[in-house]
């Protein structure tokens, strides 16, 4: 499945897999819009897969966002499989339950 990012209501979907082939792609879409926005919302809820080095990526770009005082969501509450990844690396405080 393709990956595709879909602006709902100023949340950011991605829907598809995220994979080793687009985690430079995702980096890239979202290094641009954090030179632009303040805040982002990001939904992993129709990530069908993850691969290590795409959640690497997500991480890294969440990192990012901190250090230019950027707010950076992630919202999973629907996509267990995800909401379990983020758990078992130790990093569900990352993660919000609902889109604020």
């Amino acid at each position: 499945m393709a990956l595709q990012i879909q602006d709902n209501a100023g949340i950011l979907e991605i829907n598809g897999n995220l994979t080793l082939e687009n985690a430079k792609s995702l980096k890239n879409f979202f290094e641009a819009l954090l030179m632009q926005s303040s805040f982002i919302i990001v939904s992993l809820n129709k990530v069908v897969e993850m691969d290590k080095s795409s959640f690497d990526t997500l991480i890294q770009l969440y990192k990012i966002a901190l250090a230019k005082n950027k707010v950076f969501y992630i919202v999973s509450d629907k996509n267990k499989k995800i909401t379990k990844l983020f758990q078992t690396q130790k990093l569900n405080y990352m993660l919000q339950n609902r889109a604020a």
